[in-house]
C-alpha cells in the first residue's frame, strides 16, 4: 500500500547539490558496491563553503541527501533479489518514509565549493542535506559474530 507523505512536519534546506552521470532512475546501481569507480561532483552552495575547512583530511565521506524524486511510501517492499517482503526499514528501499538517504563515498578532491567523489550511487540533480567524515574506527563495527548476513554475501558481493 502507497503512503502519501505529510509535508507539513520538518523542513530541511539543501547545502549543494549532487552532480552525478546518472541522468535517470533505472541507470541508478541498486547498491553502492556496484558504483565504485563512478566519479561526480558536489557543488556546495557558498554560503556552507565554510563547513568545508579540514574536509580534505578524511578519505571517505557520508552524505546525507533527499530522495527528491520519491512521491510516495511503502512499509513493506521486496528488496532487490528478493522475493521475500520485509519492513521498509530491514531495506534499503529508497521509498522510505522521511525521503532521507545516505551513502558513503570516496572523497577525491576539493576544489573551492566543489567536492570530486567516487564510489557514488546517486542520481544527477540530488539535494545533499548534509556531509559527515566517514571515520572507519567510529563507524566501522566488529560484525564477526552476525551470522544473518551470510545471504547478502551470496546476492550482491558476487556482483
Amino acid at each position: 500500500m502507497n503512503t502519501k507523505f505529510n509535508d507539513d512536519k520538518i523542513t530541511f534546506k539543501p547545502i549543494g547539490t549532487i552532480h552525478s552521470p546518472y541522468k535517470d532512475t533505472k541507470d541508478i546501481p541498486k547498491q553502492p558496491i556496484q558504483g565504485r569507480g563512478i566519479t561526480a561532483e558536489i557543488e556546495i552552495f557558498p554560503e556552507y563553503i565554510d563547513g568545508l575547512k579540514d574536509l580534505e583530511n578524511y578519505s571517505h565521506i557520508m552524505l546525507i541527501f533527499n530522495f527528491h524524486l520519491s512521491k510516495c511510501f511503502d512499509l513493506r517492499v521486496v528488496p532487490y533479489k528478493e522475493k521475500q517482503i520485509r519492513g521498509v526499514f530491514a531495506t534499503r528501499s529508497p521509498r522510505r518514509p522521511n525521503q532521507i538517504g545516505m551513502s558513503i563515498v570516496r572523497l577525491d578532491s576539493i576544489d573551492k565549493n566543489i567536492l570530486n567523489i567516487s564510489n557514488i550511487d546517486i542520481i544527477d540533480g540530488t539535494p545533499l542535506l548534509d556531509i559527515k567524515p566517514f571515520i572507519k574506527e567510529m563507524d566501522c563495527f566488529d560484525m564477526s559474530d552476525q551470522d544473518n548476513t551470510e545471504w547478502l554475501k551470496n546476492k550482491f558481493m558476487k556482483e
